[in-house]
């Protein structure tokens, strides 16, 4: 399957649904505190996607995913099956949403801090953060995929931290996941070259320890080989004639 060009009408809806998978987030923020467990922000974000957005949670029943959204806590890198557990001061997490409208998908993941974090976890959710927006510059027509990947491994790698190699970003639209891959490292020269009306994901997941990953026996939830912290941000974006479009950017949350 080769990557899909989207057409005016389709970006149209994509910005849509981009923009509803920020208002997922938005609305959820005040939720994300000590002693809410992550069923509860499942059941909360759930509710909020199919009726008032009148949309549907993409992850709910996808290859078998069994929730609405994803949340990874701590060590988890990503694919965390919201549970019974409950947040505690100090911890860190990510929540995942992408949402359906018109058939078209929105995908966005922001992390969270319950209480005060510790240094080093504070750390990796910035540097996460950092890597996403220096993987977003590099969109441009005509500059080749690997070019995205090159400047978040750089950055990760010249702060001590590492990139997790097995998951990566994705071409998204009417389907969840469309080519191309979008690798979080890699060379600058190498990939298709970007073209206007290619929309993709960049969400670089970024370990404060090594990169290696394992997954656990529920067979989805991800996490660090060495039991170290991780941290992902998350957004959809478009290539535009002149540079790109983040069509998940909140105007409620920091860029």
């Amino acid at each position: 399957m080769s990557i899909i060009i989207k057409t005016p009408e389709e970006i149209a809806k994509m910005r849509v649904a981009g923009r509803l998978a920020a208002e997922v987030l938005d609305m959820i923020t005040p939720q994300v505190c000590e002693g809410i467990t992550t069923e509860e922000l499942n059941r909360i974000c759930h509710d909020y996607i199919v009726r008032v957005q009148g949309a549907r949670p993409a992850p709910l029943h996808y290859r078998g995913f069994p929730k609405s959204i994803c949340t990874s806590v701590n060590q988890v890198i990503c694919h965390g099956i919201p549970g019974r557990k409950k947040l505690k001061k100090g911890d860190i997490i990510n929540i995942d949403i992408t949402i359906i409208k018109d058939d078209y998908h929105g995908d966005t993941s922001r992390m969270f801090y319950i209480g005060e974090p510790s240094v080093l976890a504070r750390r990796v959710s910035e540097l996460a953060h950092k890597c996403l927006w220096l993987g977003i510059e590099q969109v441009r027509p005509g500059a080749r995929l690997g070019a995205i990947g090159h400047a978040i491994q750089r950055h990760a790698e010249a702060n001590r931290c590492s990139v997790v190699r097995e998951y990566c970003g994705h071409g998204i639209g009417r389907q969840f996941h469309e080519p191309p891959q979008v690798l979080h490292f890699g060379k600058s020269h190498e990939g298709p070259e970007l073209i206007p009306g290619m929309i993709f994901t960049i969400e670089p997941m970024i370990n404060a320890g090594r990169r290696h990953t394992k997954v656990l026996a529920d067979g989805w939830t991800v996490v660090t080989k060495d039991h170290s912290l991780s941290a992902q941000w998350e957004h959809t974006v478009l290539v535009t004639p002149t540079g790109y479009e983040v069509l998940t950017l909140s105007p409620q949350a920091t860029p």
